[in-house]
């Protein structure tokens, strides 16, 4: 990753604008994450009160002139998805009525993002209405970093731009020196997002678990595509919720012959008994997740490891605000 920056970094210094003009503000879903990308850009996170009243509504208070600016609110929308969406809102709302110039939503998990289809009828499509309420609400862009699926960031009638965790990924598991790996998705869902991942780790070969899901957060593990003998089988996928899909994956993995599992996936949401599944003896070697996601101290287990996308989303916000571009970040 420290190549990756440095590189970026190089070709931004050619470029200057009014950084006092650069506002960042974090909600309270995930502070930590937000002072991590402050200290990249070096700016601060901005001050602002985020309370609630006694009857549960959500007050927010900019408490600086922001007027002309280029405002940045940090929020991912985990768990509670509802009140960490609504405090948002409420926030973009608090910076249009002060006059900024520009308001980016950065938006590292995007909940509601599963819902992005309709697979039975009468069902809402709330990835898209997530999108239309942060539109509504004022937003003039969105920064989101891996979404469920590709199609949702054409949800957005606003310009939306979308990042990667796996360059931070993948450096830490070429720092490694692994030998005999094979990457896997654990669906045919996920087939696009293991290749390319496969391709970063210097082509390696792809294999995919083929299953069929009985239900939501159900899933019966079939048959495995691909040659994983005697491999190191790396298993991505964007999220870790309950564990089912991952670590059934893992157990027909181990029984096919690999000699060794890890874990990849952006997003570490971690719903019951995620934690419990995951940590299991001898199915999982790591477990790799990024801080997209804060990650409470009661749900570590020794094969987890939480890697920081700061500099990479504090690299995004940099060029959103100089203008330039985000893509060539990761080409």
């Amino acid at each position: 990753m420290t190549s990756f920056l440095t590189a970026a970094r190089t070709e931004q210094e050619s470029i200057s604008h009014d950084m006092h003009r650069l506002r960042l503000f974090s909600g309270t879903s995930n502070p930590a994450l937000a002072r991590e990308i402050a200290a990249y850009l070096g700016v601060p996170d901005g001050p602002r009160i985020c309370k609630r009243f006694a009857d549960g509504e959500l007050y927010v208070q900019i408490q600086e002139s922001i007027r002309g600016c280029d405002v940045f609110l940090i929020q991912p929308t985990c768990a509670p998805v509802n009140d960490n969406l609504m405090e948002l809102l409420i926030m973009v709302d608090a910076c249009q009525r002060a006059s900024a110039r520009q308001i980016t939503a950065v938006v590292p998990y995007y909940g509601y993002a599963r819902a992005d289809r309709k697979t039975a009828g009468r069902e809402s499509i709330t990835a898209k209405l997530t999108a239309n309420l942060l539109v509504k609400s004022g937003v003039d862009r969105v920064l989101a970093m891996d979404l469920h699926s590709a199609q949702i960031q054409g949800y957005f009638d606003i310009p939306c731009d979308h990042i990667y965790g796996s360059p931070v990924l993948v450096d830490y598991l070429s720092a490694q020196d692994l030998k005999e790996v094979v990457v896997v998705s654990p669906d045919v869902g996920g087939v696009a997002r293991a290749r390319a991942f496969a391709k970063q780790m210097k082509d390696a070969p792809l294999a995919i678990i083929d299953k069929r899901r009985s239900g939501h957060n159900v899933a019966e593990s079939l048959t495995v595509i691909g040659d994983v003998a005697g491999k190191t089988a790396i298993l991505i996928d964007d999220m870790i919720d309950t564990g089912g899909t991952i670590c059934s994956g893992a157990r027909l993995l181990r029984q096919k012959g690999a000699t060794r599992v890890i874990a990849c996936a952006s997003h570490a949401v971690f719903s019951p008994p995620a934690c419990k599944r995951l940590s299991e003896e001898g199915l999982f070697e790591q477990v790799l997740v990024t801080n997209s996601i804060p990650i409470a101290p009661e749900r570590n287990f020794p094969q987890l490891q939480v890697l920081s996308v700061a500099n990479m989303l504090g690299e995004a916000i940099w060029r959103i605000h100089e203008e330039s571009s985000v893509s060539s970040m990761f080409r």
